[in-house]
């Protein structure tokens, strides 16, 4: 039975492992990461493309790779949000976010998906060990090392394992970590529209009963949707023919940006609130949906991930500078306080936006649009929230301040 040592294994080959893997390797120069997934690791076919927070960009700037993203990325320059009932024909215009958080820098991007893998595997991919395809058949911790088994046989040891595989995470399962969940009975529709006006680079938040309506503008005429139904409703849009789908979005964003087509197959999924009960075991810890999964109402799910990246790395490098024990209990309670609060402060905001405005009852939507009219008139609060949307603040990991570890 051969045996393979490492000094950090990571389990899960999306952007959030990716990126974790090439902290790693940047910024301790000798240390061998190990790769897991049960898929090949390729770049996903994946039409779809991600908010990038100017806060977590800077982490891509750090890394090196943010100019080959931001070649096929699209600024987010301002955002519109509007709020309407059902059966109305006007949507007023209550909040308005415009100019960057700082001159020249937006504060978020659009990233296609497959851009932001292909530029990670790209970079990271022969400097690391990649083990892929793979399935893991256990996991334990003793003697200051874990180890997985596959099922091949092999055993992958480490001082430290990282769970990157997502909101089902396998390795959360075998390490006996719980979460905290509710299922919100509504489904993201996620797709691609091109439209026949120009978008100007301006995201538009369309608030209905059935929940938000997001267009998020991508390079040229054309837009990422993410939009929430009711789980009763949402397999109607499912089963739609494209030009009637089309009609469907048009009739939802008005003469915004003209004529709409869609570029690719409506997709969508269920959504839920999910917090790892803890992020951390023996020489274990969570990362991205592994840890925590919230409402995209904000947009923040990736952003979460990165930033747990660029809080973990700093923690297992400082201690492998100072010859300490990086996978020690020690180390990674750190990791769980920096991340923690943070990630129950965005689950409380994205559930409470969710409950506020999925709904039609007149008092509530009064109430609603009152309190966006008033934060739209205060200039001081309109900067504020644009920052803490962006990520940016005044302390934190080195990574989210552009600095290398």
């Amino acid at each position: 039975m051969s045996e393979q040592a490492f000094d950090v294994l990571i389990v899960g080959g999306g952007p959030v492992g990716l990126t974790l893997a090439l902290a790693l390797v940047q910024s301790a120069r000798g240390i061998r990461v190990g790769l897991v997934d049960r898929r090949p690791l390729s770049v996903p076919r994946d039409a779809r493309a991600s908010a990038i927070a100017a806060g977590v960009r800077r982490v891509f700037e750090a890394l090196g790779v943010w100019p080959a993203m931001e070649a096929a990325s699209q600024p987010i320059k301002a955002m519109r949000i509007t709020d309407s009932g059902a059966g109305d024909i006007s949507r007023p215009l209550f909040l308005t976010f415009d100019g960057d958080i700082a001159p020249g820098e937006a504060f978020a991007h659009m990233v296609p998906n497959s851009v932001s893998g292909q530029v990670l595997l790209d970079v990271v991919s022969d400097r690391i060990s990649v083990i892929a395809p793979a399935t893991i058949t256990g996991y334990g911790a003793e003697s200051g090392t874990a180890r997985l088994l596959l099922d091949d046989g092999r055993i992958l040891t480490a001082p430290l394992l990282v769970a990157a595989d997502g909101g089902q995470s396998a390795l959360r399962g075998m390490a006996g970590i719980g979460v905290i969940a509710n299922d919100y009975g509504q489904t993201g529709l996620v797709t691609t529209i091109g439209h026949e006006l120009p978008h100007d680079g301006v995201a538009y938040e369309h608030f209905r009963p059935a929940g938000p309506f997001a267009s998020l503008p991508l390079p040229g005429n054309r837009s990422s949707l993410v939009w929430t139904e009711s789980a009763e409703t949402a397999p109607r849009f499912l089963a739609m023919a494209p030009a009637e789908l089309a009609g469907e979005i048009e009739a939802v964003m008005g003469s915004t940006l003209g004529a709409v087509t869609t570029e690719e197959k409506l997709v969508g999924f269920p959504l839920r609130l999910q917090i790892a009960r803890s992020f951390i075991a023996p020489r274990l810890a969570l990362v991205g949906d592994a840890a925590h999964v919230v409402h995209p109402i904000a947009g923040q799910g990736l952003n979460l991930g990165l930033k747990d990246v660029a809080a973990l790395a700093e923690v297992v490098i400082e201690a492998i500078r100072l010859g300490l024990d990086h996978g020690s209990d020690d180390v990674l309670g750190r990791y769980q306080a920096w991340r923690r609060l943070d990630t129950s402060s965005m689950a409380a905001m994205t559930d409470g936006l969710n409950r506020l405005f999925s709904n039609d009852i007149a008092p509530v939507r009064a109430l609603r649009d009152f309190g966006l009219g008033l934060v739209d008139r205060a200039g001081p609060l309109k900067s504020a929230l644009i920052r803490t949307a962006s990520g940016v603040g005044a302390s934190g990991p080195r990574l989210l301040s552009g600095l290398p570890i």
